[in-house]
C-alpha cells in the first residue's frame, strides 16, 4: 500500500479497536499494564539493541546533544517506563464514573458519566518513553492510540510497540488499539491530521516547530504548548539557600526539557548577594548566563541579554536573568514572556505566594519547589500524555482522567417534554 492508504487502513482499525477498548473491565485493562511492564523489563536486551540503531543514526546524522539525550534508552529509563504502567494501573479508572447528579423539578435525573475520548493521534520527537507513556495511558483511559515518533527513534519504537501488541493479544484484545507508523517520511504526519472521520484528538509532543505544523495543518482538535519559557523568581526575603537549591535544579537537572527553568527573576532587594553565589554555582556547571543591565552591574562578565533572549525557550545550559524591583514587576514580566507553562516563587512570605499563585497565568504554579516537578508522574498522576497549555479542554500535565471526556445520562419515569 501507498503511505495514504496506511494511514488510512490504520485509522479505519483504530477507530474499530476503540470500541472494543472502551468496553474493556478495568480488571483487565490493569492485567494488560501490568504484563507490559514486565515484559519491559524481560525484554529489556532487546530494546536496548534496537535503540542503538536509533543512536547509530542520530550521531550520524548531527542530531544535537538534547535530542540525543531524549532519544537515549538506559536502564533507568526503561524501570521508569514500566513503574509508570504498574502506577496508572493502580489509578482508579474514571470510565463509567457518575458526576454531579441532580433532579430537575419535573424528576428527571440528570448526571454526567466519564467516557473514553475514542482514538487519539500522539504525534511526538525523540523520548521512546512516550510511546510507552501514551500507549499505557490511552488504554487504561480506555482509548486507542495512533502514535507517530520522530523518524530518529523508529526503531526503538516499533520494538516497544511489538511488545505492547503481543500483551494485548495475550489479551484476547484488539492488537490495533496500540499502533507506531512505521514510516519515517513526514508526510505521514500530514496524512495522520486528514484523518478526522476516525481521529477524536491529536496530541503533538516537541519542539515549536512541530506543534505549529501540525496546529496549521490539522483537521482534527489538537492539545497543544507551543514551548516552555519557564521562570522562576527569587522573591525579597527568599530563604538563599532554598532558592539556590532551587535554582540550579530548575535549570541544569535536565535543561533539554520544557519544564526546565530558562528565566530566573531576582528581586533587587536580594539580587547583589543572591546572584554573585548562584553565578559561580552555574559556572561550575558551564551554564551560560545572559543578563539585563541591572543583572550586568552585578555580573559584569556575563552576556548582555536582547529581548529575543526573554521569549527564549533554550534547551540547553543557557538561562536569562533579570532583577526586577517588585513582584508587580516580575509577574508582568511573566505574562508578556511567558507561555503558560510553568512558574514557580521561591519566598518566605505566605501572602506573596498565594498572591503569585492567584494572578499568574500558567498551568501549573510551583511555591518553594524546582520547575521539574511539571510532570504527571511528580503529581501523581503515574505518567503524563503531555503538557497542556491550552485550556481546553486540560491544563497542564495530562494524565488518564485528562483522557476521557463527560457525556450526560438522564433516568426518566415517563417524562414527556410539554
Amino acid at each position: 500500500m501507498n503511505l495514504e492508504s496506511t494511514i488510512l487502513e490504520m485509522a479505519k482499525a483504530a477507530r474499530e479497536a476503540s470500541t472494543m477498548m472502551a468496553r474493556c473491565p478495568t480488571k483487565k485493562k490493569n492485567e494488560v499494564l501490568l504484563n507490559i511492564a514486565d515484559t519491559l523489563e524481560n525484554q529489556a536486551a532487546t530494546i536496548m539493541e534496537e535503540n542503538r540503531k536509533d543512536l547509530e543514526r542520530a550521531n550520524e546524522t548531527g542530531l544535537s546533544m538534547a535530542m540525543i539525550d531524549r532519544l537515549t534508552v538506559k536502564d533507568s529509563t526503561l524501570l521508569s517506563m514500566s513503574e509508570g504502567l504498574r502506577e496508572v494501573a493502580q489509578l482508579e479508572d474514571p470510565v463509567g464514573a457518575m458526576s454531579k447528579s441532580w433532579i430537575r423539578p419535573n424528576g428527571l435525573e440528570v448526571s454526567r458519566m466519564r467516557i473514553p475520548l475514542g482514538v487519539i493521534g500522539i504525534i511526538y520527537e525523540s523520548r521512546p518513553n512516550v510511546t510507552i507513556d501514551a500507549a499505557g495511558l490511552c488504554l487504561k483511559a480506555g482509548n486507542s492510540v495512533m502514535l507517530r515518533g520522530g523518524s530518529e527513534a523508529l526503531f526503538s519504537n516499533q520494538a516497544l510497540a511489538k511488545i505492547i501488541g503481543q500483551c494485548l493479544c495475550e489479551a484476547e484484545l484488539p492488537e490495533k488499539a496500540v499502533q507506531v507508523i512505521p514510516i519515517r517520511d513526514r508526510a505521514a504526519v500530514t496524512e495522520l491530521l486528514k484523518q478526522e472521520e476516525y481521529i477524536d484528538l491529536i496530541i503533538p509532543r516537541g519542539g515549536e516547530g512541530l506543534i505549529r505544523f501540525v496546529v496549521e495543518n490539522s483537521k482534527i482538535p489538537v492539545l497543544k504548548h507551543y514551548k516552555g519559557v519557564c521562570h522562576v523568581y527569587v522573591d525579597e526575603g527568599a530563604d538563599p539557600g532554598m532558592a539556590e537549591e532551587i535554582c540550579f535544579n530548575a535549570k541544569v537537572q535536565r535543561p533539554g526539557v520544557c519544564n526546565a527553568m530558562e528565566t530566573l527573576l531576582v528581586h533587587r532587594s536580594v539580587a547583589e548577594t543572591f546572584l554573585p553565589t548562584m553565578a559561580k554555582r552555574y559556572a561550575s556547571a558551564k551554564v551560560e548566563i545572559r543578563g539585563c543591565e541591572q543583572t550586568r552591574k552585578i555580573l559584569p562578565d556575563v552576556s548582555r541579554a536582547t529581548e529575543a533572549d526573554w521569549f527564549e525557550e533554550y534547551l540547553d545550559f543557557m538561562l536569562a536573568v533579570k532583577v526586577v524591583d517588585s513582584m508587580d514587576q516580575a509577574i508582568g514580566h511573566i505574562e508578556q514572556y511567558g507561555s503558560s507553562h510553568t512558574e514557580a516563587i521561591v519566598t518566605s512570605d505566605y501572602q506573596r505566594a498565594r498572591r503569585f499563585v492567584r494572578e499568574v497565568d500558567s498551568s501549573v504554579v510551583l511555591v518553594n519547589a524546582s520547575t521539574r516537578f511539571n510532570d504527571g508522574g511528580e503529581l501523581g498522576l503515574g505518567a503524563e500524555i503531555g503538557i497542556s497549555t491550552s485550556k481546553l479542554h486540560a491544563f497542564g500535565p495530562m494524565g488518564v482522567e485528562e483522557l476521557t471526556t463527560t457525556k450526560f445520562v438522564v433516568l426518566g419515569d415517563g417524562q414527556i417534554r410539554a
